[in-house]
């Protein structure tokens, strides 16, 4: 069984969901720090043919904090003012009519925590592109926060039994794979590949939310680019 542990992040770009898609089970490490300024709440969209972050407002967020006790704003307007941001980038983007009502779902979704957001938005995301892969809290299961960094990794992928765990790029310096091989697992790390499609009569911009790439492309060819990257 192949596993992969990440921090919830809210309509993510390409690699997150290749990284998902790559994997049996998918962790979604919810109960360490939240991260200001980080990914859990924020993504880029094309909005008038320029790169545009948007962000969920939450309620007294602090790094003090565990992601899953960090709460939306109390104001839900945000939710309508995201979609009709949404909506003013993409109404002419060729599979619109197909992706806003799931956007809309996304978005509407009847919680005041980011994590559950966060959770039900990857969910709904996989059922759409078929993705089959087991998403599981972290919070939910494992009862081992006392431990740190590389250690709680390889404690979790011992529990779900797993024979091989992938992270991304990123954590080369992080994970060490002559540890993982003593523990009986497999070390590899994800690289995304540039993936490049018509958006409008723009020239392309990169990363930006997997909205984007469900805007302009149908079912079948987002599946195909969920297999563009290189494990290392």
């Amino acid at each position: 069984m192949t596993l992969a542990i990440m921090q919830p992040y809210f309509l993510p770009y390409i690699g997150y969901m290749q990284l998902m898609n790559a994997v049996d089970t998918f962790v979604l490490y919810d109960d360490v720090a939240f991260i200001n300024r980080g990914w859990i709440n924020r993504n880029k969209l094309l909005i008038n043919g320029q790169e545009y972050l948007f962000t969920v407002p939450l309620k007294d967020a602090s790094q003090n904090k565990r992601i899953n006790e960090v709460h939306l704003a109390d104001d839900p307007k945000w939710r309508g003012k995201l979609l009709k941001t949404i909506e003013q980038g993409y109404l002419k983007a060729p599979y619109y009519g197909t992706v806003m009502p799931l956007t809309e779902k996304i978005i509407n979704f009847a919680t005041d925590s980011i994590a559950d957001l966060v959770h039900n938005s990857l969910v709904e995301l996989n059922g759409y592109l078929g993705i089959g892969t087991k998403l599981i809290p972290s919070s939910a299961i494992y009862n081992n926060t006392h431990l740190k960094a590389q250690e709680r990794i390889l404690n979790i992928c011992q529990q779900e039994h797993a024979a091989r765990y992938i992270n991304p790029i990123g954590g080369l310096d992080l994970y060490d794979k002559p540890t993982f091989a003593q523990a009986g697992m497999e070390l590899k790390f994800i690289q995304a590949k540039r993936v490049e499609y018509p958006q409008f009569r723009n020239e392309f911009i990169p990363w930006l939310s997997i909205l984007d790439a469900l805007m302009f492309n149908d079912v079948a060819t987002v599946q195909a680019m969920l297999n563009e990257y290189e494990l290392v």
